[in-house]
Order: C-alpha cells, then structure tokens, then sequence
C-alpha cells in the first residue's frame, strides 16, 4: 500500500476530504503523514492550507457536528473538534507562499512532508520519507534549534517516543546548543516533559538528555544527583537510584495484577484519571518517581560512618515548589508532587508494626491524603530499587514492605474512592453536647473518626460516651 492510500484509508482523512471536496491548496502535513510512513494508527490530523484556516476549520465542523475554535493566534491554526472529542483536526496556514515554504520552516525532516489533502504524490524536499524508513531523526536545518529553542527537547521526546536514532550531525548541532534549551516558557518546557514522562519509552529520553547535555540546562536539579553516593541498602549514587525508581514505577504501571492484586483494575483506574497541567495521575507518578529524592544532595550526612540524608523529604518540598515555579506548572500538580516526596519514606517506617491495627492504617490515610494511594505505589518501586548489602535491601525486608503495600493499597483505594466514614456525630452536635468548642473540638472529632474507622464506634450513642470518656 502506498503512502497516499494508507492516508486515504484513515477515517480522519475521509472526514477532512468530505468537508472539504473541491478546496484548493489543502495538504495533509505532520504528524499524519509520519504516523502513516511508520504504519501507526492516525489518531490526529494537521493540516497546512493557502486559505483561511477558520472558514476551512468550520467547514469540517459544521458537515461532521462539531464545533471549531482558535488554536493560536499566533500560529494562525484553528481545531474542529467532534462534540464527542472523538476526533479532531487542525488547520494551520501556510508558514510562506508556498508549501515548499511552509516545510523548509519546519523542525525535522520527518515532519517536513506534505500529501495533497485531495490526493496525488508526496512533496518531501528534505528527503524525510526515507530518513523514517531508516528511523533517524534529522533537522531540516542548521539554524532548527536557534529558531526554537523548544525543539531540543522536542527532538529527545520524539526520538524516545518513536525508536528513532538521532541523525550524528543533528545530534552534534543540539549538543552545542543545549544552552538555549533554558530559553522556551516555563509551561513549553513543561509541556514536552509531560509527553516525555508520559510516553511509551520516558527513560530512553532522559538517557538521550543525558547524551544532548540538556540535563543541566532543563533539569539542572536532577542533574545534581549525579555522583552523589549512598549508604548500603543502595547499591547506586542517587542519580542512578532514581532512574531505577522511575524504571520499577514503570514496571508496577504495567504490571498492577502483581503489586495491587485483586485491586489491579482499581488502581489502573486511578492512574488514568485525568489531573492536572494536561497529565494523568500515572504521568504524574512518574514526575514523582523523578523528583522524589530530590534533595539528597544538599541533605547528606554522615554518622556513625553511615551516609544520612536527614530531612531530604521535607527539603525536597521547597526543591520541588522551585522547579514547579520555573517550570509554572498548576499549584495542584506542585502539591500532589510535593506531597508524594513528603510522605515518600512514611510507609516503610511501619514494616516493622505489621499487620498494623487499623488505627495506624486510618494515621497513615489521613496524613497522606490526597496521595495515599499514590504514594503507596511509589513507595513499592522505591523499594524495588534499594539493591544494596544494607538490613533493608534484603530480599525478606522488601518482600515485607511489598505485602504491606498491598495491604494499604487496598485501604487507599477505598478511601480515593468513598473518603473518610461519614461522622457519627455533627461537629455542633458534639460541641452542645459536651460543651466544648475551638481546638479541642477538633481534636475529639479526629479521635471519633480514627475510633469509627477502627471499628471500635458505630452509632452516635457510642461516639458521644466515647468522647466523654476521653476528656475525662
């Protein structure tokens, strides 16, 4: 099958054709085009006009019940949009007077390859086509990463996301001008990690930061974990644990049957939930795998000829708000990471109480809500990873965090889903009752609903004599 009819074979382009019968100058540009060299699904389909992208975006609308809307002004792309968001497709003008124009102002070769909309042969200038038979990556351009800096970390994500290698002399031209990776937005920035994290091959693309030098310039504070020994339940330097941590986060999301057992089909739920700055919960685990140690470097001590690294969750707190500051990501996401690196070391300091009462289950709930669950899973790949000659880098000492994990797990699970038990007894309710207000009010509820939730309380009667108790 040619290149022309496996793009005519996609529902997208059928769509695109009808709306569009008789159009002049309209050609199927970008990732649709690539996606069918490969042989991949065309899930999205961009579109590069002499027109007006607005009218020619309404058009596929209006004949396929959808709606359009500006994508940005300053691209001058426009996005019809099925109600149902089942499908979508963008219209772009052209970036010059013509479309040789239009591709010569393009990023890699791969995307520098348009198809007539109405059908007929390729125009492919740089030879893109062949450069993705070969899968390499090349710049169409030596002045491509100068022209946009954010194109550098485009480059990683793409060779990541697609098995590609990296043309020599593309890979040579961004490494000496990884500096400029530091200049695109805080939220581009952002943007690309997302897709990379969240993307089938996330470590081959850190491995490729590595490579390109960008590391420092875009991560700088990952990049400080490098050389930073541990003590001997680590059997790696910090950077080197935490791509491990990140390695086993991807193997529990892949394999949830094995670490959360009969909640598997739960948990898988819980990370595809959508989050936040256009990322799934399990997109967000995976920032959290990287930055959970992430103040290791400035926290290292030494005792006793032991390495400690005393207080790096809490540090890691404020390390944490300053990427998120550089990188502007949403308050939530700031929080939710922030709070996976707090609470990153709570579970494995109560291995040693298993099975723990259902008091301690409800303390570990409640201090790590909203995360609980996530947490729980980070935890696990933490464990994973600590491959050292240490007490707890024994196989009994993981296999023991691992089945309370499990344990918890199940716990978490149901508060994400159901929240804490519904109260007794009314907060006002109580107050009148016992006539107590302000701060020790508080406290008698926090200690009903620990009492409730270990089964010890279930009806008001009980919860009030259970407080009176308490004050004596």
């Amino acid at each position: 099958m040619t290149l022309a009819e496996r793009l005519g074979a996609a529902p997208l382009v059928e769509l695109a054709r009808g709306a569009l019968a008789g159009e002049p100058d309209v050609w199927i540009a970008g990732g649709a085009v690539r996606d069918a060299v490969l042989d991949r699904e065309i899930v999205d389909l961009d579109l590069a006009v002499a027109g007006d992208p607005e009218r020619l975006a309404k058009l596929i609308a209006d004949s396929n019940d959808g709606f359009a809307f500006e994508l940005s002004a300053e691209f001058a792309t426009w996005r019809a949009v099925a109600r149902d968001r089942s499908w979508q497709v963008d219209a772009t003008a052209l970036r010059g007077e013509t479309i040789e124009a239009d591709l010569a102002a393009r990023d890699f070769t791969l995307g520098a390859v348009a198809v007539p909309l109405a059908g007929g042969e390729p125009i492919d200038p740089f030879g893109g086509i062949a450069d993705l038979e070969r899968r390499r990556l090349r710049a169409v351009g030596a002045g491509t990463f100068r022209e946009d800096p954010l194109r550098l970390l485009r480059a990683v994500r793409l060779a990541a996301d697609l098995g590609l290698e990296l043309d020599p002399e593309t890979a040579s031209l961004a490494r000496s001008q990884a500096a400029l990776a530091a200049e695109p937005a805080g939220e581009r920035q952002l943007a690309e990690l997302r897709r990379l994290l969240g993307g089938p091959d996330p470590l081959r693309g850190l491995a490729l930061f590595d490579e390109l030098a960008l590391t420092a310039v875009v991560l700088p504070e990952v990049e400080a974990l490098r050389g930073v020994e541990q003590g001997p339940n680590h059997h790696l330097d910090v950077l080197g644990h935490t791509l491990a941590v990140l390695e086993r986060t991807l193997e529990v999301q892949a394999d949830l049957e094995r670490f959360a057992g009969e909640r598997a089909t739960d948990a898988r739920a819980l990370l595809a939930e959508p989050f936040a700055d256009e990322m799934s919960r399990g997109t967000a685990l995976r920032f959290g795998a990287l930055f959970h140690d992430i103040a290791k470097p400035q926290t290292r001590g030494e005792r006793d000829g032991w390495v400690t690294f005393v207080g790096h969750d809490s540090v890691g707190v404020e390390t944490i708000a300053a990427i998120c500051r550089r990188l502007r990501a949403s308050a939530k996401l700031t929080r939710h990471l922030q709070a996976l690196t707090l609470h990153h070391l709570r579970l494995g300091f109560m291995v040693h109480e298993a099975p723990l009462p259902l008091r301690r289950v409800h303390e570990y709930l409640r201090a790590t809500e909203p995360v609980a669950a996530d947490v729980t899973l980070l935890t696990v790949a933490d464990r994973l990873s600590a491959r050292g000659s240490g007490p707890f880098a024994t196989d009994e000492a993981i296999e023991a965090h691992l089945d309370l994990a499990r344990e918890m797990l199940d716990a978490a699970l149901d508060w994400h889903r159901d929240g804490p038990p519904p109260p007794l007894v009314r907060g006002d309710e109580l107050g009148r009752e016992l006539g107590v207000g302000g701060r020790e009010l508080g406290d008698l509820l926090e200690e009903l609903e620990a009492a409730q939730y270990a089964g010890q309380i279930s009806t008001p009667e009980e919860a009030i004599a259970w407080a009176r108790r308490l004050r004596g």
